[in-house]
């Protein structure tokens, strides 16, 4: 499995569901999806913790240059 960073290429908002597909190896836009049909399930808190969670841990790409 390859690291898990944020993408600096793949992202929406900080990149952290384009790094996490982009080691998954699943397409971003479903991850994208799934991530907000759990967000409107959980009552959106425990998704946007987990987000601001992987948004402090996961580190940026350093291949590529913005």
């Amino acid at each position: 499995m390859k690291r898990i960073v944020r993408s600096r290429t793949d992202r929406m908002l900080a990149g952290v569901l384009g790094g996490l597909s982009s080691s998954l190896s699943i397409n971003a836009t479903l991850l994208r999806v799934a991530f907000v049909v759990l967000m409107f399930a959980t009552a959106f808190f425990p998704m946007v913790i987990l987000y601001l969670v992987l948004l402090f841990i996961l580190p940026h790409d350093r291949d590529t240059i913005v």
